[in-house]
């Protein structure tokens, strides 16, 4: 590993605070993720050794979007996926066996335009006759569908939407005009500032606090091996403790994963936008999936009783709260569980 040694010795130092055992026997998973800053937990937990100090050997493999890699989660490819919120609720409309064991980030989405565009597509209001480029069910996406249903348009008649693989081919489309707008997720809303274009709506503008890339196991998975699932959501939250705790070491772990300039990296992990929750948060799910039914994305609100399954992340934050008696940390995180999941 490229990780200092420095970095490396904090980690071990943080994990035997923790109180994390190291003799665990390893247990192979292989989990999907997105070059994003928003999943820095994944990139912590694997480079600091927190998945293997919890008897797991992880495999990370990069995906482009979410629904490539909701595709490779059910058809065996993935045991565990973390994608946007969109797309999962599109596979359980349709049945899919899928099921949100947790999350890893909210918010982070941005509407970008070019200097002399900016003006124009400032509102909702002002995308009627425009054509915006966007990726297929990301999270930014269906917050964009929704509003404008809000705004009285039909994202079908009223405006040409144009649905592109990445945030890159997003930006690239919007710099050679192209497209007048487009909807990309950070860190790649900073990458479009730099390449001279303007953010003109976040989407927690238009849908405040809603939820993002979530932790995601097919309901086999979760039946077989519930005591894996456990380990690693327990690696999440060890891993979302470190990176409050340490964001230069944090940011070092990103950088092998998101090649981007290192201060472009620690400018979007430290974003106002970007949540950085685990919690499953239910209500927050629900919320979104009506939206998503207004907006006409999905025809009804899928069962979420059985495609959201709190109870692996609350036995995991159960456990640690319970080992770190005195860690306000947890006590917090358990508040939280208890507002997002009642």
């Amino acid at each position: 590993m490229s990780l200092t040694a420095s970095f490396k010795s904090c980690a071990a130092a943080l994990l035997l605070t923790l109180g994390v055992g190291s003799t665990l026997a390893a247990e192979s998973l292989k989990v999907g993720y997105l070059p994003v800053t928003g999943q820095a937990k994944f990139f912590v937990a694997k480079e600091y050794g927190i998945f293997e100090k919890e008897g797991l050997d992880v495999e990370l493999i990069e995906f482009q979007n979410s629904a490539d890699g909701l595709n490779a989660l059910v058809s065996g490819k993935l045991d565990i996926a973390p994608f946007g919120t969109t797309a999962p609720l599109v596979f359980l409309s349709k049945g899919s066996k899928i099921r949100i064991i947790g999350g890893i980030m909210g918010g982070d989405a941005a509407l970008i335009a070019t200097p002399e565009k900016a003006p124009g597509v400032s509102r909702i209001a002002d995308l009627k006759g425009k054509k915006v480029a966007t990726v297929r069910l990301a999270s930014g996406d269906a917050v964009l569908r929704g509003a404008l249903k809000e705004a009285g348009l039909n994202p079908k008649t009223d405006l040409e939407l144009f649905e592109l693989k990445n945030p890159p081919a997003v930006i690239e489309a919007v710099k050679s005009g192209q497209v007048d707008a487009g909807v990309v997720w950070g860190p790649h809303d900073l990458r479009a500032e730099d390449q001279g274009l303007k953010v003109v709506i976040r989407s927690t503008d238009l849908q405040p606090g809603h939820p993002c890339c979530r932790i995601l196991a097919m309901d086999t998975t979760i039946e077989k091996n519930p005591a894996t699932l456990e380990k690693f959501v327990r690696a999440i939250l060890l891993a979302q403790k470190y990176g409050v705790e340490h964001k230069k070491e944090t940011v070092a772990a990103i950088a092998k994963y998101v090649k981007l300039d290192p201060a472009l990296l620690e400018k979007a992990y430290t974003s106002p936008y970007l949540d950085q929750s685990s919690d499953p948060n239910t209500k927050g799910v629900t919320d979104f999936a009506n939206i998503m039914v207004e907006s006409e994305f999905i025809t009804a609100v899928p069962d979420l009783k059985t495609g959201i399954y709190t109870e692996i992340y609350q036995r995991a934050l159960n456990q640690l709260a319970k080992e770190n008696p005195d860690d306000p940390f947890w006590k917090t995180l358990q508040e939280e569980f208890k507002k997002n999941n009642s």
